[in-house]
């Protein structure tokens, strides 16, 4: 867990006191007030008018995806620090009987849990590469997506905007480079207006992943050189560090050679992907506008209350 920053804690002191978050106990795993998934569910219909003429196929998966799948993925071999696996109890009754001894004890009990066949979705993209490898060949234009997910990232903080279960709104490309690379530099640009209808003051930088390990800083570098992720940033609990609260990014043939995507032409497809993060959206809207929404300006209140 990263350390407190009074800021952090404030701004999280006065969501929980509005009922806006609800603590679990677990650090960024919260419950979600009414008012706040009413601003949630607003700002993602909004997106979904905003992109209503692009015609993306809109596709939702469950919060999890198939072991095999993310494997192929090779998360694990960049972000492990990240991951989350679904264990669950397949033994005896005798085994049962050891499990909940431990339980009593307060002791280690997962030797009693085995891995199942799925993992935790870290990104609501994840599903679709394979998904589409199954459909064959990418026809001329390509394939554009509309998906919306939970994703967990093991990463337990005290800021209020770094949650280990969050949703994420998605739109991805699947196609050759003219089509994906145009497209995801054209989101830069529209996601941008869209945050600043609603009253957000936005900033657009290159950024890069978090990398695991020493070979994972030379990776950072790279995708910085080769401008392959952009962040959209909006002052949170910082005005130093802005939180990111939407990325667009080219794989470039990442996931097309994971998972055998192909042109028509038998090339490999390439793929980029724009990902709004939901709830750092809406604290956004909180920490700019206040925390009652019924005293927002009259311009964001007409744009997501229309």
């Amino acid at each position: 867990m990263t350390a407190d920053n009074p800021l952090e804690k404030e701004f999280l002191d006065e969501l929980v006191q509005a009922n806006l978050l609800i603590p679990t106990g677990v650090a960024g795993l919260y419950g979600r007030g009414q008012v706040f998934e009413d601003v949630l569910e607003r700002f993602d219909r909004f997106i979904t008018a905003g992109a209503a003429g692009d015609g993306a196929e809109v596709i939702r998966f469950p919060p999890v995806i198939s072991r095999k799948d993310f494997e192929c993925s090779e998360f694990l071999d960049s972000f492990p620090q990240l991951a989350g696996s679904v264990f669950s109890f397949d033994g005896t009754e005798a085994d049962h009987a050891k499990l909940l001894d431990l339980i009593h004890e307060g002791k280690d009990w997962s030797e009693h849990q085995s891995m199942t066949d799925v993992v935790l979705t870290p990104a609501a993209c994840y599903p679709l590469y394979p998904m589409t490898a199954r459909r064959g060949a990418v026809p001329r234009g390509g394939h554009l997506f509309d998906v919306f997910s939970y994703c967990f990232r093991h990463e337990p903080s005290g800021d209020p905007a770094r949650m280990q279960m969050f949703r994420m709104r998605e739109f991805v490309r699947v196609g050759s480079p003219n089509d994906v690379v145009p497209w995801r530099d054209a989101w830069r640009e529209r996601g941008a207006k869209l945050l600043q209808t609603v009253g957000l003051m936005v900033a657009t930088d290159l950024a890069n992943d978090p990398f695991f390990g020493r070979g994972g800083r030379m990776l950072a570098v790279n995708q910085r050189d080769q401008q392959l992720k952009y962040e959209l940033l909006i002052p949170i609990c910082s005005e130093v560090k802005p939180t990111a609260v939407m990325s667009c990014n080219y794989h470039q043939d990442h996931f097309g050679l994971l998972f055998g995507l192909k042109e028509e032409s038998g090339e490999t497809a390439h793929t980029a992907c724009v990902g709004f993060g939901m709830e750092r959206i809406v604290l956004a809207l909180f920490k700019t506008h206040g925390l009652n929404t019924k005293l927002w300006p009259a311009s964001v209140r007409e744009t997501l209350w229309a």
